[in-house]
């Protein structure tokens, strides 16, 4: 009998679609990937679904819940394709946003410009308005007032607005309700509240949280709507879940009002499953690796939790939301391989995208990829790519890498193979390098981490990475390629509230401190609420910015329940910053700057099925010459679906399933565990 309906994991990617279904009745998992439609990203997503239950034996009506990521507002924004939007301020305060931080990109190029501002100054309003510091209303808006506005906002004709009041974090309440008064006055634009969205000290920064919401609502409000539709049509009415940046999701009705929270769903996704997998082996640290067809990013986790950071900048414009803390280092699989001006061979940051995609595709791109580097090294079988549902042209990859390899001099039989394996040097040399920098800003050290990659070029990419970077352990998910789609299928509610104080720490500050963090505490469990999940075991994760005074920033610091006094509260900042920069002074007063709380509703965890145990010596389905260092070598060819637990694999070999393909180099081994997951270990120094 079914428990309940089977739970899926959507990812919209640049280049694939991917899906994960949990059955319920079994425990079993389905994993499946489709091509991006970049035209219509629902139309990969509605077919794909199709293919997905097809191949799980069940029916649309089986479905209980949908968990889906995507990266259409993060498209959006880079791309600066959203809507047209207005920005009302406070009466003095129309230069919000061209001011910003007074900052130029690079303080020693006299070539570099500021980025445009997401609203142009003619369609930014002022209102007579505003709050003072202590949170008192300095000057109201009467009717008269916000009846001109609302005027001026209809003369605009734009899609949506944002409202922002000076001071307006310290009584939110005040800016939400004259942003619902612009509302109806103005016919029922949409107009969205910064208080609303994120009630924290730094008017410019919070400020461009409201705009960057009102940028994307209408067209993820769009796509929303049109997914549900189309999945009613095909007979799936299962509740839609949306993945948002901080690990989480939200319910569709959140994810409407507040779609500036699903920005990076996607790559946060990937990096809270690979937290899960790592605490499941036994691996304390971890750094994640996520190679898909535009980019790489990694992030870091240790003790099961990922990082998450409360600023990050998202098309050159800073986001103060809180997010996995996840960093870009380089290429992905469909990142083009050229030669510049000077004769050097490059990668990226150009890519062919889902269509035309790699040379190797055969749907009319002319420039090769990283993965038609990989095919033409003998990485990737050409005949069994996702699982042999799409060929592969590998004498067309080779042929354009020839191209590229006689530009710079590399010519005969191996000039192809020899171009190849020069880009991925040199990709290679660019991530371990972007790597370095990453850590080392944490004070951490790269051979204190077991690297964990996924996506569908991080498995084949990883011991090039690990073994470039000093790394000497790789964890290699079941399903690798499909893994932040099992994220999403497996996140958590999850919503962060704050709340700014700017206050010494003393008995007064404390006690407003837990005032506020009661109120959090209510508003969160309201929001649960809302969710309809009222079922949920909930857990509450405390926080604060700090700072000795006369800092120019804060650090966040973690709290737990024993935190109730001034006393408790500056040690946890004290202990914090000497863990970050080896010291503490106890002269000097703390600040507590900002209040900050998680609310969780706990969802059920996915199970990764264990495997049989194995032979020890797992069977070689086949041989292929691989090129490696220069020349070519023959490498053991392996089914991952076929090793069992306590199987043994020695390098050079290649190691394949439907996903994605491990590469093992030689002076590697590769050991199966229990649960399905690989651990490469390093064998020769």
């Amino acid at each position: 009998m079914q428990k309940s309906g089977a739970r899926i994991g959507i990812d919209v990617g640049g280049t694939f679609t991917d899906f994960v279904l949990s059955n319920p009745n079994d425990g079993s998992l389905t994993y499946y990937k489709e091509p991006s439609t970049p035209d219509e990203p629902s139309r990969a997503l509605i077919e794909g679904l199709q293919s997905l239950l097809k191949n799980a034996g069940m029916k649309p009506s089986d479905v209980g819940t949908l968990m889906h990521g995507t990266t259409i507002g993060l498209n959006a924004i880079i791309q600066r394709r959203g809507a047209t939007i207005a920005l009302v301020v406070s009466k003095g305060y129309r230069d919000i946003l061209e001011i910003a931080r007074s900052r130029m990109p690079s303080s020693f190029d006299f070539h570099a410009s500021k980025e445009e501002p997401l609203v142009p100054r003619l369609r930014i309003l002022e209102i007579d308005a505003r709050l003072s510091a202590s949170g008192a209303v300095s000057k109201a808006a009467d009717d008269a007032e916000l009846d001109r506005v609302a005027a001026e906002l209809k003369a605009l004709g734009v899609d949506a607005a944002a409202l922002v009041l000076i001071n307006g974090y310290t009584k939110p309440s005040v800016e939400i309700d004259m942003a619902q008064k612009l509302s109806a006055k103005a016919g029922g634009l949409s107009i969205t509240s910064a208080a609303a969205i994120w009630p924290e000290i730094r008017e410019y920064e919070r400020t461009l949280v409201a705009c960057l919401n009102a940028y994307i609502q209408p067209l993820m409000q769009r796509y929303f709507a049109g997914l549900k539709k189309g999945l009613e049509r095909d007979g799936v009415v299962a509740p839609i879940l949306v993945t948002a940046s901080n690990g989480g999701s939200l319910s569709l009705v959140s994810a409407h009002e507040r779609p500036v929270e699903t920005i990076l769903s996607g790559p946060a996704s990937g990096v809270m499953a690979a937290a899960r997998l790592a605490e499941a082996a036994d691996v304390k640290s971890i750094i994640t690796f996520d190679m898909g067809g535009t980019s790489s990013d990694i992030a870091v986790a240790q003790a099961g939790s990922a990082e998450l950071a409360t600023r990050t900048d998202i098309g050159g414009l800073p986001l103060v939301l809180p997010v996995v803390d996840v960093s870009a280092i380089g290429a992905g699989g469909g990142s083009i391989v050229w030669v510049d001006a000077h004769g050097l061979l490059k990668v990226g940051p150009q890519s062919a995208g889902a269509m035309p995609g790699p040379v190797s595709y055969g749907r009319g791109g002319k420039e090769p990829a990283v993965t038609d580097c990989y095919l033409a090294l003998g990485y990737i079988d050409p005949a069994g790519f996702l699982g042999g549902r799409m060929k592969l042209d590998v004498d067309a990859a080779r042929k354009a890498l020839a191209e590229v390899g006689a530009r710079i001099g590399l010519t005969g039989d191996d000039g192809a193979a020899l171009a190849a394996e020069g880009a991925l040097a040199v990709t290679t040399a660019g991530m371990a390098t972007e790597l370095y920098k990453t850590l080392a800003s944490r004070g951490l050290d790269p051979a204190a981490f077991a690297l964990v990659p996924f996506g569908g070029a991080g498995p084949t990419h990883a011991n090039l990475l690990a073994a470039e970077a000093g790394i000497g352990r790789v964890v290699i998910p079941p399903a690798a390629g499909t893994f932040c789609a099992l994220g999403a299928a497996a996140a958590d509610l999850r919503r962060d509230f704050v709340r700014s104080i700017r206050r010494s720490v003393d008995d007064k500050t404390a006690a407003l401190m837990l005032d506020v963090m009661k109120e959090l505490e209510d508003e969160g469990s309201a929001w649960l609420d809302r969710e309809g999940e009222t079922s949920q075991t909930r857990r509450f994760e405390r926080g604060a910015d700090m700072r000795y005074a006369g800092q120019a920033y804060e650090l966040r610091v973690k709290l737990d329940e024993n935190c109730r006094d001034a006393a408790s509260i500056a040690e946890a900042f004290h202990l914090e910053h000497e863990r970050i920069y080896g010291f503490r002074d106890t002269d000097t007063d703390v600040e507590l700057g900002t209040v900050r709380l998680a609310v969780v509703g706990v969802t059920e965890n996915i199970s990764q099925p264990e495997i049989a145990a194995g032979s020890g010596k797992p069977a070689c389905k086949g041989e292929r010459p691989i090129f490696r260092s220069g020349k070519w070598v023959s490498a053991g060819v392996y089914d991952r679906s076929a090793l069992g637990a306590g199987d043994q694999i020695a390098g050079p070999a290649i190691i394949e399933q439907d996903d994605t393909t491990t590469v093992l180099l030689p002076g590697w081994s590769a050991r199966a565990d229990a649960l399905g997951n690989l651990h490469l270990e390093r064998t020769v120094q």
